[in-house]
């Protein structure tokens, strides 16, 4: 294969030297009222108190992952860390909280904030809020689902939090959650045949967004 198109799929995967740090501008927008996620948030509606970002399509690129990706850098010169999730077409939004936008300088909806952004360090994944109905039901699962569940990675964990969060249906989400346990009951260390990046099953979302 020629150098140029080797060197330009290393690109397109978001090596860490090209990813090192991304640098842009994004505009901060309130969710809509009925606006609903796909994403591992769990489904987040708006009317709360958060806002959101998107970032630009050549920022997402420059992400090792069209999937959920933990990064950490600065928001308007504040430190922060976080974890950006999938728009399902490719790219990646970040959810900004209070504390967030209040770091930032408390930024109203429709301004501008300027990051700079890198993936976090291997081995340095931040461990995931487990969702209460998983939580729940890892209480209550075998030793061994346990066991499995303590011994596998941050990015693993999130990966099956994730997969649980993104089913659409409260009855899907229970199913999946019953799936899981079986799973790390058998010492399954990640969940299988499911579309991370959401491009594929039209299972993931950004907010919709309202600022009027």
């Amino acid at each position: 294969m020629p150098k140029t198109t080797s060197k330009k799929r290393v690109r397109d995967l978001g090596d860490s030297k090209t990813a090192s740090k991304i640098r842009f501008s994004a505009k901060l927008h309130r969710p809509a009222a009925n606006g609903k996620t796909g994403g591992a948030s769990g489904g987040a509606s708006g009317g709360g108190d958060w806002t959101f970002l998107t970032l630009p399509k050549e920022a997402s690129a420059k992400l090792p992952s069209r999937s959920m990706a933990s990064v950490e850098g600065t928001i308007n010169g504040a430190a922060f860390q976080a974890t950006l999730e999938p728009d399902g077409q490719g790219g990646h939004w970040l959810k900004v909280d209070r504390k967030l936008r209040e770091a930032a300088g408390a930024p109203g909806i429709g301004d501008m904030v300027t990051l700079e952004i890198a993936p976090v360090a291997p081995g340095k994944e931040p461990d995931p809020t487990v969702p209460p109905d998983l939580r729940k039901a890892l209480a209550s699962a075998s030793s061994k689902a346990k066991e499995t569940w303590s011994d596998i990675t941050p990015m693993a964990r999130r990966d099956f939090i994730y997969w649980i969060s993104s089913g659409k249906k409260a009855e899907t989400r229970a199913l999946r959650i019953d799936k899981a346990c079986d799973m790390l009951a058998k010492g399954k260390r990640r969940p299988c045949c499911f579309d991370r990046s959401g491009m594929y099953d039209n299972s993931l979302s950004c907010p919709v967004a309202d600022d009027e």
